[in-house]
């Protein structure tokens, strides 16, 4: 009789403590673009939107719309690699003062980290930054990296009230970013 209640026991706090437990990874879903070769990992709940003349892909989440992800596709000046442009937080300088908030978008942006990362054989800078509007703030987080000869820079973004909310999955969503 001891031996039945110790394993039903086992039993029910086995899955007390798995239901416990979140899993950012298990809320993600997969998305990539083998003709252009890169691929990430975004949010249950978010959808594709079209966006003509911007990005090659976005994804925003249903019910938080401002919550975005997308991936804009560049050319590479004379096809130098990720570090003959610069160091991580030259590059996450640049990037901030020629997409995120450039001149006379009544934006600004503060680079917060920026680092490199290896993943195989290619390099990538995860860049956080803090973006501020005439009337709200948001935290962007971007990876950036070069393949065949093309800038691939990702970004998530949220409103700044949010950040710490979305904080863990948002970094496993900039985190699964890759080329190829």
């Amino acid at each position: 009789m001891f031996k039945r209640i110790a394993a039903v026991f086992l039993v029910v706090l086995t899955l007390a403590l798995t239901s416990c437990s979140t899993s950012v990874v298990g809320a993600l879903k997969s998305y990539a673009n083998t003709t252009k070769g890169y691929e990430f990992l975004y949010p249950n709940g978010w959808e594709q939107v079209k966006v003509n003349g911007g990005p090659d892909v976005v994804f925003h989440d249903l019910i938080e719309q401002s919550e975005n992800v997308s991936v804009v596709i560049s050319e590479v000046p004379n096809n130098k690699s990720l570090e003959e442009l610069g160091t991580p937080t030259e590059v996450g300088y640049k990037l901030s003062k020629s997409a995120i908030a450039p001149p006379d978008s009544g934006r600004t942006a503060e680079l917060l980290d920026a680092q490199m990362k290896e993943k195989g054989s290619k390099t990538y800078y995860l860049l956080e930054y803090r973006v501020k509007f005439p009337d709200r703030e948001r935290h962007n987080l971007a990876s950036v990296a070069i393949s065949r000869g093309k800038l691939f820079t990702f970004n998530v973004s949220t409103t700044q009230s949010r950040w710490k909310k979305v904080k863990d999955l948002f970094e496993a969503v900039v985190n699964s970013f890759s080329v190829y």
